[in-house]
């Protein structure tokens, strides 16, 4: 089973950027679909974006379309969330999560998650 430490949260002022990482401890982390969530306290975790296998594909929530880019680096069993203009409503525990479904943006869909990064929006 593939195992995900993510880093890269913290603070940032609104409109603000960070970007995300996510290490997976497999060579096979190409077999994975991989999603960004998050979860806000006193929120159920949400779907924020995913990328297919090969990187070709990926989906986002509404509340992020344009702010946000995910990616994913195979050879170096590396994913990414590019986050620009952030806002004080992007505040939350980020995880990122693999699965074995073939493209999905639900969140009992997805075997294995991170531990999670907090990332603070000051307005």
């Amino acid at each position: 089973q593939v195992q995900l430490v993510e880093s890269g949260g913290g603070l940032v002022q609104a409109g603000g950027s960070l970007r995300l990482s996510c290490a997976a401890s497999e060579r096979t982390f190409s077999r994975y679909l991989m999603g960004w969530f998050r979860q806000a306290p006193g929120k159920e975790r949400e779907f924020v974006a995913v990328i297919n296998r090969s990187g070709d594909n990926t989906s986002y929530a509404d509340s992020v379309k344009g702010r946000f880019t995910i990616s994913r680096d195979n050879a170096k069993n590396m994913g990414y969330l590019e986050m620009n203009s952030l806002k004080p409503e992007d505040m939350a525990v980020y995880y990122c999560a693999a699965s074995y479904a073939l493209f999905s943006r639900v969140v009992r869909d997805y075997a294995y998650w991170g531990q999670g990064t907090r990332v603070t929006v000051s307005s």
